[in-house]
């Protein structure tokens, strides 16, 4: 049997990067608009001061792909040479069986770029189907100080172990996640609906808050996957592609690969329930009665599920904002609140899962930060969100409602006012479904913001408060 001839690799190389001959990435992604996180990508990619390669990982179907290539872009829209920035998709069957340095020889041989000497960009598309990628990247970084690598791959509890194992020290790990309401709109073209603060740090409004909710409720069926938001035809039937082409390649592939899991149909079901459940309370016991399966099988299987990015767990509280000392009880949201329609069907504004995937798509913005949000419940109270700073005390409260009565009875909020009070908490936040104000009431003051406007509000200010960090750490080091 004849072996794959070089000069066939370096034709398939030279159709991936293209901009070695026209000096463009290609027109299906120069189309899309870039997210909000290439910001705080490309400093990382493109920066000289660090010696380390950069790993994008993520969720299946969220833009990794199209966020190298217009990363791509601004390295040559920036004056680097095309010719010494290079693209493998390391998925491509040509690449089976060749190594990293492999690789970069093939790219030299097609270039003329002598990337042992030579300043030049590497990027890596798939990494993980390269076994043991992360010993022979390490090497990269320790040997060729002149090359700025990056991986990606979507096998992202994969990537995330295996860097975190191996790469310490020489790897920065970029986590991308689903879209957050705010590039959800801009994407669109529809940061119209919203007009920005007058304040600093205040928070977005509308004019029209029924269109603004009307797209809100289309994102929390369809918005966490750039491509869905785009196509009519995903969301005719939004399973066959979030189930098919990303849990199950999920559930069935990455997890069961990595972390040696026999029983698939236990984990996909135990998965499906913790959708079905995303916002509410749940319990190892709990959830070992329901499936039959031992509860340290259980809480291994939602470790694999948080590494994979499909869910994170919240941990409770007390009244007093104590913390417990079993965690016997927490919550589960989806990292994306789209995965839970296309689970089972798309919801409405008067749907009886409103309220639920509300509460998750607001965690789901603030997951895209490192804020360490709980929840309180006590005997005859719960709080949804609230914040501990780093000695443990609450700093702020948050109560997630998709109605208007509270605005007009802050009176009925009795779990929070309680909480409030055990806390010494002078400010709470509520959300609604259109009212927006101010109000005190019994020596609390209440910020009442639709929940469309809170979700737009906390991603926007988590990716600018972000590249604002990004861009003084780069000033600092220049």
């Amino acid at each position: 049997m004849k072996k794959v001839p070089s000069e066939q690799v370096i034709k398939r190389l030279k159709i991936e990067n293209p901009w070695w001959e026209i000096q463009k990435i290609p027109k299906a992604y120069l189309s899309f608009r870039p997210r909000a996180y290439l910001g705080l990508f490309y400093p990382l990619v493109h920066t000289k001061k660090i010696r380390r390669a950069t790993v994008l990982m993520g969720p299946r179907r969220v833009g990794k792909t199209v966020m190298l290539h217009h990363t791509i872009q601004n390295l040559i829209d920036g004056g680097c040479e095309p010719k010494k920035i290079g693209y493998f998709s390391v998925d491509h069957p040509i690449y089976n069986g060749l190594g990293l340095e492999e690789l970069l020889e093939l790219f030299s041989e097609a270039t003329g770029t002598n990337f042992n000497e030579e300043e030049c960009y590497i990027f890596f598309d798939e990494i993980q189907y390269l076994k043991n990628w992360e010993n022979h990247l390490k090497v990269l970084v320790d040997r060729l100080p002149n090359l700025k690598c990056t991986v990606s791959g979507s096998a992202a509890a994969a990537l995330r172990l295996k860097s975190a194992e191996s790469g310490a020290g020489r790897f920065t790990d970029f986590l991308l996640p689903p879209l957050t309401f705010h590039e959800y709109l801009e994407l669109l073209g529809k940061n119209h609906l919203v007009t920005p603060p007058e304040i600093e740090d205040g928070f977005f409004s509308s004019e029209n808050i029924d269109a603004l909710n009307e797209s809100f409720i289309h994102y929390l069926n369809y918005g966490g996957y750039p491509e869905v938001i785009f196509s009519e035809i995903i969301q005719a039937d939004p399973g066959r592609f979030i189930k098919n082409d990303i849990i199950d390649k999920v559930l069935l592939r990455d997890l069961p690969g990595l972390y040696g899991i026999q029983d698939i149909q236990e984990l996909n079901y135990l998965f499906t329930t913790l959708a079905f459940n995303s916002s509410n309370e749940v319990s190892l016991e709990e959830l070992s009665k329901w499936s039959g399966v031992a509860k340290n099988t259980i809480k291994k299987y939602i470790e694999y599920l948080e590494a994979a990015f499909l869910i994170r767990t919240v941990h409770r509280i007390d009244r007093t904002a104590k913390r417990f000392k079993r965690a016997n009880f927490f919550k589960v949201y989806l990292t994306n609140p789209s995965i839970r329609s296309a689970l089972f069907s798309p919801i409405t504004s008067s749907d009886d899962a409103i309220g639920p995937l509300s509460e998750t798509a607001i965690f789901s913005q603030w997951f895209h930060s490192d804020t360490p949000l709980y929840y309180a419940r006590w005997k005859n109270g719960e709080v949804d969100i609230v914040l501990l700073n780093e000695r443990l005390k609450a700093m702020w409260a948050i109560e997630v409602k998709w109605t208007d009565r509270f605005f007009h009875k802050p009176q009925d909020l009795k779990s929070l006012i309680q909480f409030c009070h055990s806390n010494n908490i002078n400010d709470a936040a509520v959300t609604t479904l259109t009212k927006s104000g101010k109000l005190t009431f019994d020596n609390i003051h209440f910020d009442f913001i639709p929940t469309s406007i809170y979700c737009y509000t906390v991603g926007y200010n988590i990716v600018k408060g972000k590249q604002n960090i990004r861009e003084g750490l780069t000033s600092v080091s220049t």
